[in-house]
């Protein structure tokens, strides 16, 4: 599916699935007269509420942030890797400094839920098409279901790693009067939820539609594989998540790009849709992203922390020549400590506003890899297997000597240091070097809470450091997961505050 295919039904989709006015998830109103049950007769109009649903990643039609801005939020400013760009808001700088209250407008969860408003919509009227249209079949309609299954699983699951406890709304809300006012769920329940989601979505996507461009920006079979193996990642199932990396692995559909940094760039970040790639946000011409205003070079809201080139990825003062290719003119433009995967063309080009349209990246083959070393190395026994495909992405970065700790195999601890310092490397500034801290910190009881502990010294000033590692020791770990924005909590009196943030 190009994105100027999902572009040109979008508002037509969005229209239709918000027919009718609610006040809290969903804010649209028809403007011709058109009504939910005069729209679900055809085969083709399920397929356009389905291209809705994947505009709706693109960019919100009730003003909220475009989703890829808020999972970068969410994936990086409490991490390590960002520093204070001159345009930053005071609510973005809380964050980064582990002050995050429940007014803080980075907590607001509302255009998530409305792409998991949209995915219910289908999810509740698909299924009567089949009574209207005799061309609509069980399997296309179970196709699409995958399809939209798979997008509101990543959306909880999003939500699970973030606020931990949410909501979880499992029917569209289609009037003021179906407006059902939820209590939070549990994010062990939600879990289960969203691995319903999954596995239906296994036994019912499409391996391809065909074409790169689509197989790239439409989930099919290898997108819900990526997403089961992340989330049993999360769970500690193991043994799931190696059977989930493998089926991608051993389809030889998906590559790491060799060749040089500007051939690497060029390919996976500037072009997208690379042998890499298994679900990119499709951004274009027609649909451009936020990162121009986030990142431009002249009054960007963030910079890359100096710790990014100094300590992640390091310098060879010896031989210029010498650098990780993911590191100097990819993840940074060392010039100006520029987030530049984003914003350049090349190392001495960036894009214009109106050419704002570099991908998202949910899911690349080097995720899959350094997920299956995880999991290997979490099993016991397999720590060499594990170490081979580390080295595998090093080795096709020209990762420097300097940054190969030399773990023991077979050191559990050692190589999850090893594992997580090569994740910082391979997703700088791709929204997940948070998740990947608290998954690791967390796992057997927050037996490496020391991972989190140590992150602060990197990222908040030292007069705030101390209050700042005082809130991670928070013996319930609530508050590793955000509060429920202020607005959320006045909507719905069902909802309780996160205890920490009481």
């Amino acid at each position: 599916m190009k994105s100027r295919l999902i572009i040109n039904i979008f508002s037509f989709s969005l229209l239709v699935i918000g027919s009718t006015s609610c006040n809290k998830y969903l804010e649209l109103k028809p403007q011709d007269g058109l009504i939910r049950q005069e729209f679900w007769q055809t085969k083709e109009q399920v397929q356009a509420a389905v291209f809705g649903c994947y505009a709706s990643l693109l960019a919100s039609p009730t003003g909220n942030k475009p989703l890829s801005e808020t999972l970068f939020l969410w994936g990086e400013l409490r991490a390590d890797m960002l520093a204070p760009g001159i345009a930053i808001t005071s609510d973005e700088n809380d964050v980064i400094n582990v002050n995050t209250l429940a007014t803080n407008t980075v907590t607001n969860w509302a255009g998530v839920y409305q792409v998991i408003n949209y995915c219910n919509t289908v999810i509740d009227f698909a299924p009567g098409v089949l009574a209207y249209d005799n061309t609509f079949t069980k399997n296309q309609l179970n196709q699409y279901l995958a399809e939209v299954k798979a997008l509101r699983a990543m959306m909880y699951f999003t939500l699970v790693k973030s606020f931990r406890d949410v909501p979880l709304k499992l029917k569209s809300t289609s009037s003021d009067q179906d407006l059902l006012l939820l209590p939070k769920t549990s994010g062990d329940t939600v879990l289960q939820q969203v691995l319903s989601d999954l596995k239906f979505a296994d036994s019912n996507a499409v391996f391809t539609y065909g074409n790169t461009i689509t197989d790239k920006g439409r989930v099919n079979k290898f997108t819900v594989k990526a997403l089961l193996a992340d989330v049993y990642l999360w769970m500690d199932k193991y043994a799931e998540c190696d059977d989930a990396c493998n089926f991608i692995i051993n389809s030889r559909k998906y590559g790491l790009v060799f060749g040089s940094n500007t051939t690497v760039f060029d390919n996976v970040y500037y072009k997208g849709n690379s042998a890499e790639g298994i679900f990119e946000f499709q951004f274009d011409q027609q649909r451009l992203n936020s990162f121009y205003s986030m990142l431009s070079t002249t009054k960007p809201r963030f910079l890359a922390s100096t710790n990014v080139m100094d300590q992640v990825f390091t310098i060879d003062f010896q031989d210029s020549k010498n650098f990780d290719i993911r590191g100097q003119g990819e993840s940074v433009r060392t010039s100006d400590n520029a987030i530049w995967k984003y914003i350049g063309v090349d190392y001495n080009t960036a894009r214009t506003i109106d050419a704002s349209y570099a991908h998202w990246f949910a899911y690349r083959i080097a995720d899959i890899y350094l997920m299956k070393a995880e999991a290997l190395n979490q099993m016991g026994g397999r720590g060499l297997e594990a170490l081979s495909y580390i080295t595998f992405i090093r080795d096709r970065a020209n990762a420097l000597d300097a940054t190969d700790l030399k773990p023991d195999p077979g050191d559990r601890n050692a190589m999850t240091d090893f594992i997580l310092a090569e994740r910082a490397r391979e997703f700088a500034f791709e929204g997940k070097r948070w998740y990947d801290i608290l998954r690791n910190a967390k796992r057997n009881n927050y037996e490496r809470l020391d991972i989190l502990l140590n992150m602060v010294s990197k990222t908040v000033p030292a007069n705030k450091q101390i209050s700042a590692i005082n809130k991670y020791k928070d013996p319930a770990h609530n508050s590793h997961y955000f509060p429920i924005y202020l607005y959320e909590l006045q909507s719905d009196p069902n909802l309780i505050q996160n205890p920490f943030y009481q």
